[in-house]
């Protein structure tokens, strides 16, 4: 039994080294097709880890949060149903807040509105685009992860005595005052002044300038001067505390909701509470079947270069007819041929494949850094490819090597 594995290795040392001489021995051919493979692996790749990244950073900005979070809302457009009946759902008043803080598990707590409209803001000559504006609570910042920049966010109360103060997104702060400092400047918003008191910083978001558009007033403020005009709408976000089960926090504010609205246990809920996990996920499932099509797509370019590895082989299967006579008429078994001719197939495809990992993660590398995507090298991948390419050449080459095993030797010595 040991006497067996030492001849398998020596055989399969012996085929190596072959397939390298007949590598060095056919420089140009060899070349072109560890370079056709390299070319496929890279792509291969490259498209893997940039959707890879690009799903990471639509998941960080969709999420938009260091911590879990949990969403209330009428309606959270992930169920599949009728939009026009559950938007007909009872809005979320400020009644429903003392109940949410009350919830074992619960953080803090962010009462939103926005009535879904757009505005202009101005300051003497300077005018923003369209700036989207909303009401929000002193926990604004902690839930969503957005530092402030200058200044300060508004206080509770500010928001309990309905201060007309304002904070900025990063965006109409630097189009209203890009030279000079906005704190305890005054701006109208609705048609009313309110006082500036701090901005946020930038938050580079996958969108670009549209994800910092945006001014945040106290609540209590905006009810009073922004809804008289437009649709409504008013939401719920909750900060899990740390090491606390979110399902089950998710599982106590639904409870605590139908208990507030006073739902019998017949009657379906008339909100919505979503986790900010479940975001990330609808996020993977939409990226994964685009990086799936892409890499399917992709490998295309890998069996092209298989197809490539066929000719190749069988070419210097007809070059090599004699010598693998006089081998056969030496004692060679016909395991031995086709170990060889195999052999040298997924040499050629696995250098190309170590090649096309290289320069596969230096283009990630470089769009990633480009395009602020994370990156990351992935081991099981990077295997994995390199273990892809050897196989197109061991599956492309069995045919030549099958062909080469199943000669005649005396046949074979006749060739020239």
């Amino acid at each position: 039994m040991n006497e067996q594995g030492q001849h398998g290795g020596a055989d399969w040392r012996e085929a190596v080294r072959q397939a390298l001489h007949i590598v060095v021995g056919h420089r140009m051919r060899s070349l072109l097709l560890i370079l056709g493979v390299a070319i496929g692996v890279t792509t291969l790749l490259a498209i893997y880890t940039i959707v890879s990244g690009l799903s990471g950073r639509i998941r960080d900005d969709v999420v938009s949060g260091n911590r879990p979070y949990i969403y209330v809302s009428r309606y959270s457009g992930l169920g599949g149903e009728d939009p026009e009946a559950m938007l007909r759902r009872p809005q979320l008043l400020p009644a429903v807040i003392p109940a949410l803080e009350a919830v074992p598990g619960v953080e803090h707590v962010d009462y939103q509105i926005s009535n879904g409209r757009g505005e202009v803001l101005k300051h003497g000559e300077e005018r923003t685009n369209f700036v989207q504006s909303f009401g929000s609570s002193e926990n604004f910042p902690w839930i969503f992860s957005i530092p402030v920049d200058e200044g300060r966010f508004f206080t509770s109360m500010e928001v309990g005595s309905r201060e007309r103060v304002a904070v900025l997104g990063y965006g109409p702060r630097k189009d209203l005052f890009p030279h000079t400092d906005p704190v305890g400047k005054s701006i109208r918003i609705h048609g009313k002044p309110h006082r500036i008191v701090g901005t946020m910083a930038e938050r580079k978001h996958i969108i670009g300038a549209l994800g910092d558009n945006y001014v945040c007033v106290p609540w209590t403020v905006y009810e009073k001067d922004a809804l008289q005009q437009g649709v409504e709408d008013r939401n719920v976000a909750l900060l899990v505390e740390e090491g606390r089960d979110t399902d089950e926090v998710v599982s106590d504010i639904t409870g605590a909701l139908r208990r507030a609205r006073r739902l019998r246990p017949s009657q379906p809920n008339d909100f919505d509470v979503v986790a900010s996990e479940t975001y990330g996920e609808l996020v993977d499932q939409v990226t994964g079947g685009v990086a799936l099509v892409l890499v399917v797509l992709s490998s295309i370019g890998l069996m092209v270069g298989g197809i490539g590895v066929m000719n190749i082989m069988l070419i210097s299967v007809a070059e090599r007819t004699r010598e693998i006579g006089v081998r056969m008429a030496v004692g060679a078994r016909r395991r031995d041929v086709l170990l060889q001719v195999l052999v040298e197939a997924g040499t050629l495809t696995g250098i190309g494949g170590l090649v096309g990992i290289a320069l596969g993660y230096l283009a990630s590398w470089g769009m990633t850094h480009v395009l602020r995507f994370p990156f990351a090298v992935s081991p099981l991948v990077t295997i994995g490819a390199a273990l892809f390419s050897v196989s197109i050449g061991v599956f492309f080459g069995l045919y030549p090597a099958n062909k080469a095993a199943r000669m005649d030797p005396i046949t074979a010595l006749g060739r020239e």
